[in-house]
């Protein structure tokens, strides 16, 4: 059996925002925005670049009052999306120039780089560059401090 996620569904307030932010600060693609008549709203798919097949973000406007307490705090205040790069300083210091605001400063682990930033809404993230001995495993997320 092979299953795999397709998309995470993403909160946020506006479309257009969190488009401008994903395309023009994170770099990722806008993969598509399509409008839908019958349900009065958009589905928005971004993802990173190079990442060809992999899960994407579904940009999701909140819709109800009940959605709308959870933009920006998607998981009550842990890292909710790992990023991983293959060039960490290369990302970090362009996001660092287009404003983005990291929370916790860079710091090398034994499974790589990693460093904690927040989105547009506050969501937080970690951008990682990982090394050959492979992904954090629950210590290793825990040694970021924001578990």
């Amino acid at each position: 059996m092979k299953q795999s996620i397709v998309h995470v569904a993403l909160v946020v307030k506006d479309y257009d925002e969190a488009i401008a932010f994903y395309t023009q600060k994170l770099n990722f693609e806008l993969i598509e925005d399509t409008y839908q008549p019958e349900q009065d709203k958009r589905w928005v798919v971004v993802a990173p670049p190079g990442s060809q097949g992999a899960t994407t973000l579904l940009l999701a406007r909140a819709s109800k009052p009940e959605q709308e307490s959870f933009i920006g705090n998607q998981t009550g205040g842990r890292v909710f999306l790992f990023l991983n790069s293959d060039d960490f300083w290369r990302d970090y210091n362009e996001m660092t120039a287009k404003g983005v605001k990291f929370v916790r400063e860079p710091k090398q682990q034994e499974y790589g780089w990693v460093a904690v930033f927040e989105d547009l809404y506050g969501n937080l993230w970690d951008l990682l560059e990982l090394t050959q001995a492979g992904p954090p495993d629950e210590a290793g997320i825990r040694a970021t401090g924001i578990v």
